[in-house]
């Protein structure tokens, strides 16, 4: 099979797997949540934040890292390229539109990230070593039956591919020839395959280093990292949006109305700029898709409540905040109009408008990092779905592929790269969708408890 052939099938089979059917089961899943909970989620925000800040934690309850790194953990896993270039991605292909269902998605994520990182918590698994583990694998397993085990196995598969850091390093590796190899002379537009192949081994060289030291090395790192870089990148965003001030009422009504005219889109179809929106709305925040449910179920709580409450905020950061961000960013500057550049060389180009002489090195460090982060986080999930295949003992053989093929999708094409995370990313949200809703009155059933106690204990103080 030829490369081009190949980019073929992996679009194909990323489009059949993100078609309506995924698209209602996320979605639809999400809005039944909202109302199943009848909107607790959402009506308990501030004490979220109240656990993020430790006053409610135990360090003898069960786990291995705080909420604050749990969330941070799977921050890093969400918050980085899918913010930057898949933000970029969705209005290249479906229009300004786009972003508006990706909003939608967020909504209805923060319900749907609320569930499934409470059964994350509520139905751990335990290795031969007495290490907990958290994710849907287990929670079908343990909290559905073994006859399910198939289900899990999906979705452990899937994880495998779908943790590969490949877009990760394909976008970075893009950003970094770009702005410092082609100028240099280091790469043309046409010849980069040896600065491909030496910038990815050294990052594949630094992800290692942070990898040998597990969970706890990987929690410690990114709560630190992924908050300040965040608030880098929004300011940088802020001053865009500043110099644009004026044209902000236009651009939001212009994402509402093309959501449903579908004009900006390839093809012109309103159903288009659905699927490409809720794609790049669940790329970037992975509620419903299972994924960050392995960081939440490693935090150190016997609440699993508190965890779901932890997790819900997810969505609001990333898509909510940091997707809108840069979408705006992309339409004020009307980059995205550019013909010929695509993923983060558009959000690069959308900074430079501003910032003519600094801003492409600002986002270049920023991105360095994010991506670097979200390649440390990645790696844990693989790990663990390798560990649920065949065994905690076996589980670290991931590492050497993981970073092989690190250095492979740096100088593959994106389209390949695209397709294959993407349709990795719907077929996880099967079996993680399916159990959620199957257990989701478990999660409602601990909720009222967990409430009611909160309730006497606020009443008592």
């Amino acid at each position: 099979m030829t490369l081009l052939q190949l980019e073929e099938f992996l679009n194909a089979w990323a489009d059949m797997m993100w078609s309506t059917p995924l698209v209602v089961l996320l979605v639809g899943g999400g809005v039944f949540f909202m109302v199943y909970s009848r909107f607790r989620p959402y009506r308990h925000l501030r004490h979220s934040v109240a656990l993020l800040s430790g006053r409610f934690s135990d360090p003898n309850d069960p786990g291995h890292i705080p909420h604050a790194q749990a969330l941070a953990t799977a921050l890093s896993g969400t918050i980085g390229l899918g913010n930057i270039a898949g933000v970029a991605i969705a209005i290249s292909i479906g229009g300004p539109g786009a972003v508006f269902w990706m909003w939608v998605t967020a909504i209805v994520g923060v319900a749907t990230k609320f569930y499934t990182a409470s059964l994350a918590v509520m139905y751990r698994g335990e290795d031969a070593d007495g290490t907990l583990h958290g994710g849907p694998m287990y929670v079908i397993v343990e909290g559905m039956g073994r006859r399910w085990y198939p289900l899990a196995a999906l979705f452990a598969a899937a994880c495998l591919i779908g943790a590969l850091p490949i877009f990760q390093a394909n976008q970075f590796i893009q950003l970094l020839r770009d702005v410092v190899a082609v100028p240099a002379g280091w790469a043309t537009a046409e010849q980069h395959l040896m600065f491909d192949l030496i910038a990815s081994s050294l990052m594949a060289a630094l992800v290692a280093m942070v990898v040998i030291g597990r969970i706890e090395r990987i929690g410690k790192l990114t709560v630190r990292l992924v908050p300040s870089m965040v608030v880098l990148y929004l300011l940088m965003t802020l001053a865009v949006m500043i110099t644009y001030a004026a044209d902000i009422p236009a651009t939001l009504l212009l994402i509402v109305t093309d959501a449903f005219t579908g004009q900006a889109a390839a093809g012109g179809s309103v159903g288009a700029v659905i699927l490409i929106g809720v794609r790049r709305g669940a790329f970037s925040n992975e509620a419903g898709i299972g994924t960050e449910s392995m960081a939440h179920g490693a935090a150190k709580t016997a609440q699993p409540i508190r965890e779901g409450l932890v997790a819900m905020v997810g969505p609001i950061i990333d898509t909510l905040l940091v997707c809108t961000c840069t979408a705006l960013m992309i339409l004020l500057t009307g980059v995205w109009q550019m013909d010929g550049v695509e993923g983060v060389t558009l959000t690069a180009r959308a900074i430079e408008q501003v910032f003519p002489l600094t801003g492409m090195y600002l986002l270049l460090i920023m991105v360095g990092l994010l991506s670097f982060s979200t390649m440390v986080t990645m790696w844990f999930y693989g790990v663990k779905c390798m560990g649920f295949l065949f065994g905690s003992h076996r589980q670290y053989w991931y590492t050497p592929i993981y970073l092989g093929l690190l250095v492979a999708g740096a100088v593959v094409s994106m389209d390949i790269v695209n397709g294959l995370i993407l349709a990795s990313y719907a077929t996880m949200a099967i079996p993680t969708m399916i159990s959620a809703l199957y257990l989701a009155p478990r999660v409602n059933r601990a909720a009222e408890r967990y409430f009611a106690e909160l309730a006497k204990s606020t009443d008592r103080n």
